[in-house]
Formats: structure tokens, C-alpha cells, sequence
């Protein structure tokens, strides 16, 4: 390599920057394996092209810089995922029907291990978990590309105004105004901080909370289950776009459509900073438990507030290194 730097070191020097880059791409996108690919691509180029990498800003900076091209190429065709309760009304339960969408309608969950960096300032860690939230995710994704950059970079990443002109190619009047807009158009969804409740880490309340759901969704205990439901709780299931409000309709699923759920198994995971579970249900030809959704929940004022199950198991389990079986003996996985 050029610039006094051995293939080795480059590899290194970029690798180091691929979780907070997907953490960036998978805002952007909302999209767990579009941001993962955007990610390969991003180094794949840097890689090629560190020849002409002249130094004027930091490799980071010049990263970022790749990595939004790579994004605002992808989101050229104008689609944007989203959660099911952004695209249908709810449906009462006596109509409930479970009709897929294709995958990239739907906003998909990611492991906070693949986008959330270490740091040691709990303030940015705090930060960096609320803005990969499901409800902050899915109003990002209502944001045209430009300013969902911009509101990234200048409120999640706390870049300075000039630093993402430079990145984008314009001023930092322009760099201002999309900012102000992208505010707007988040004030006027009133989504920001909506699941601000969930501390970091969860308190005591919540760490209890949390056992009783566990407790009562592997019991199949429906009234202990609607003691702990918000009155405006959601449930959605994609690639369904059904959802469900209310706890006696979300009660009232599980123990019709969803009966096959009862005596199931909850392996905790982190998931886009919400607790969060693997969720095994019971094989009746093979015995033991066979993956059915990563479950994520919201939580505030001491209940749940959001039940939300991503069923397509095939691609959620190996992202989140999850076994596919649970033997029948198996309370956890090791």
C-alpha cells in the first residue's frame, strides 16, 4: 500500500470503524442486512481506493463520507420501511387475517452488538441506544434521504454543522435548514424519545417487569400477561401487517390464532437498545422448541407498551447467533 501503510494495517484501521458504521447505515436504511452490505461496500471502496485518500480529513470523516454516497444510492428507489401501524389501521381482532407484505416493506431489528460501539460516556451511550429504537428508527425513515443524514450526523454523532457540509458538499446554511426541517417533520410525528422510559441499564422496576412477562408469556397466563400491558399497548408481527391494540385483543390473538405459543420459551437478547427475546415455541413432530420470533418490547410508566414479533426466523436467529432448536430439557441457552 501507498501512504507508508501495509494491506495489514489498513484492514485493521478499517475494521475498527464497521460497528459504528453499520450503526449509521442501519439508521439511514432500516434495514439490518441492507446496512450490513453497505458497510462491506463502504470498506470494499475505501479499500480500493486509499491510493488517493490524501489525508485533508480524518479517515473516519472520509468513511462516513463513502458510507452516505453508498446509503443515498440505495435509497434512490424511495422506499421506506416502516412498522405495520405506520401503513394500515388496526385491526380488531374478530378480523384478523395474517397477510404478508414482501421483506423490504418492514422496518427490521438488529442486534445493538452490530451497530451500538463501546464507549465510556454513558451520556453518548444513552444517545446512541434511543436513536436505534424502533419508533425513532421507523420516523427516521419518514425523513427524505438528505435529512435523515443530516439529522444523524448532527444530533446522534454530534457532528458540527461544518464538518457534515464538508461531508456532503454543501453549506452549513443548507446543512442547517435540513436539520430544521427534519425537527419538524419528527416534532410533528411526535416520536422523539417516545421510549425514553426504557433506562440504561433497565431499573429495578423494569428488570421486574421484565421477569413477570417472562414468567407469564411462558405460562401462557393471560391475565398476569394483561396485568402488564399498557391499556394502549401495540402488538405487530411482520411480515404481517396486522397489529393489534389493546390488551384484550393482543390477549385475545394469542389464545386463538397464537395458541400454538402456549408453553413457549424466552431467551433474553439486545435488540436496538430494548429488551428484547428469542422466541422458541414447542416442535410437536420433533420435540424440544423451534425458533418463531425476536421479540421486542417498549416499555414506560412501568408496563409494556409495544410487543412486537419479527417472525422471518430464517434470517433473525443467525443474526442475533441464536441456535435454531432448543431441546426439550433446555431452560436457557448456554
Amino acid at each position: 500500500m501507498t501512504n507508508g501503510t501495509t494491506t495489514t494495517e489498513l484492514d485493521a484501521a478499517l475494521e475498527k470503524h464497521r460497528v459504528e458504521l453499520t450503526g449509521y447505515c442501519y439508521r439511514m436504511l432500516g434495514s439490518s442486512f441492507e446496512a450490513e452490505d453497505a458497510v462491506q461496500d463502504t470498506l470494499i471502496r475505501a479499500w480500493r481506493s486509499y491510493d488517493k485518500f490524501e489525508g485533508r480529513s480524518s479517515l473516519r470523516s472520509w468513511l462516513y463520507r463513502i458510507a452516505t454516497n453508498v446509503c443515498l444510492d440505495m435509497l434512490t428507489a424511495g422506499n421506506k420501511r416502516a412498522r405495520p401501524m405506520d401503513l394500515t389501521d388496526s385491526t380488531p381482532l374478530a378480523q384478523a387475517a395474517l397477510s404478508p407484505r414482501p421483506d423490504n416493506t418492514w422496518l427490521e431489528p438488529m442486534p445493538d452488538a452490530c451497530v451500538l460501539p463501546s464507549t465510556a460516556d454513558p451520556a453518548e451511550a444513552a444517545v446512541a441506544k434511543e436513536s436505534v429504537r424502533l419508533a425513532f428508527m421507523a420516523a427516521l425513515q419518514q425523513l427524505p434521504p438528505k435529512q435523515r443524514a443530516v439529522l444523524i450526523l448532527r444530533e446522534v454523532l454530534a457532528w458540527r454543522a461544518s464538518e457534515v457540509a464538508e461531508l456532503l458538499g454543501t453549506t452549513v446554511a443548507s446543512v442547517n435548514s435540513a436539520l430544521q426541517r427534519a425537527r419538524a417533520t419528527l416534532a410533528e410525528r411526535g416520536e422523539r424519545g417516545d421510549t425514553a422510559a426504557v433506562s440504561d441499564p433497565l431499573d429495578e422496576e423494569q428488570r421486574q417487569l421484565l421477569e413477570r412477562y417472562v414468567a407469564a408469556f411462558e405460562g401462557y397466563d393471560m391475565t398476569a400477561l394483561t396485568a402488564l400491558l399498557h391499556e394502549d399497548a401495540v402488538m405487530t408481527m411482520p411480515p404481517f401487517d396486522l397489529w393489534l391494540a389493546g390488551p384484550a385483543d393482543i390477549t385475545g390473538f394469542m389464545t386463538t390464532l397464537g395458541a400454538a405459543c402456549a408453553n413457549s420459551r424466552l431467551v433474553p437478547v439486545n435488540a436496538n437498545g430494548l429488551p428484547a427475546f428469542a422466541h422458541y415455541k414447542p416442535d410437536p413432530e420433533a420435540g424440544g422448541y423451534a425458533p418463531w420470533a425476536v421479540q421486542v418490547l417498549e416499555i414506560s410508566d412501568g408496563r409494556i407498551t409495544g410487543f412486537h414479533c419479527f417472525l422471518d426466523t430464517k434470517r433473525w436467529f443467525p443474526l442475533f447467533d441464536l441456535p435454531l432448536r432448543l431441546e426439550a430439557e433446555a431452560d436457557e441457552v448456554q
